[in-house]
């Protein structure tokens, strides 16, 4: 088995890069339309889509994909080995050629998470995991910081693309930024948990993310030491349109921070 994922894990590197380079040869240049308010896809989303699958279904022909853009977005039926895919995390960044944002790549193994990679093409960083296996970046092992307190913790939040003054999210920012450290606000969720696995950040959440967004960082977080739930404090269920999470480094600091935001919750 572990040579089965290290091959799986291999293949899904070569494909995220393969993206990548499709990303900075167009960054600056790829057509933009509008899906939804402050929501945008580029025709190098569509580019890097179509080039992994490609690759990936040219060496795995009876795998399926689930991934953000046109008609892969409807999760696969009956499938044992499902590739979650986000081409481009960050679209927002891309566009406006802020350069964090990255493509995530998972692998899923009848319904368990089995690998996981997470591309920074502009910083040639490379996060990767398999189940059991541990987390990595650029082949050396990572593992979460050991932050236990909210005071001390630097939190990566993830916001909506619109937002009113009465919106959960507003309420859980303030009460991060009351509590913790300091906030960061980066516009990639993929990134923002490969950061927290590499024990950059300690604390992560967002309530509006979807399966492509937290497949690959999930593993990673596991992987490296760090934890992460459905804000109730239930498991991450992967078959959900939407995918809200908290994530931390350590188990007592994602407790915590869900004691601190529990009665937000209970009131929406």
């Amino acid at each position: 088995m572990d040579s089965e994922l290290n091959e799986y894990l291999e293949a899904a590197k070569e494909a995220a890069w393969l993206g990548g380079e499709i990303l900075l040869e167009k960054l600056g240049t790829a057509a933009v339309r509008q899906k939804g308010y402050a929501d945008f896809v580029t025709e190098a989303d569509l580019a890097c889509q179509e080039a992994i699958v490609a690759r990936l279904s040219e060496r795995f022909p009876g795998h399926r994909f689930l991934s953000e853009e046109g008609s892969l977005a409807a999760r696969p039926k009956a499938a044992s080995h499902v590739w979650i895919l986000d081409p481009l995390d960050g679209t927002t960044n891309y566009v406006h050629q802020v350069p964090f944002f990255s493509v995530s790549l998972a692998l899923e193994i009848g319904g368990q998470l089995a690998v996981g990679v997470i591309l920074d093409p502009s910083l040639g960083e490379v996060f990767s995991a398999t189940a059991g296996g541990g987390a990595f970046l650029n082949g050396r092992p990572i593992r979460t910081s050991k932050c236990m307190v909210l005071a001390d913790a630097l939190v990566s939040i993830g916001l909506p693309a619109k937002l009113t003054r009465d919106s959960i999210d507003i309420a859980v920012m303030t009460a991060s930024a009351e509590y913790c450290q300091s906030l960061r606000r980066t516009g990639s969720a993929a990134l923002n948990l490969a950061y927290l696995a590499a024990g950059r950040y300690d604390l992560a959440w967002a309530f509006t993310t979807k399966a492509w967004d937290v497949a690959a960082g999930a593993l990673l977080l596991r992987e490296a030491g760090g934890v992460i739930s459905a804000p109730d404090g239930n498991p991450l269920d992967m078959q959900q349109e939407r995918i809200p999470y908290i994530a931390a480094a350590t188990a007592e600091l994602e407790n915590a921070f869900r004691e601190l935001i529990r009665p937000l919750l209970a009131v929406r």
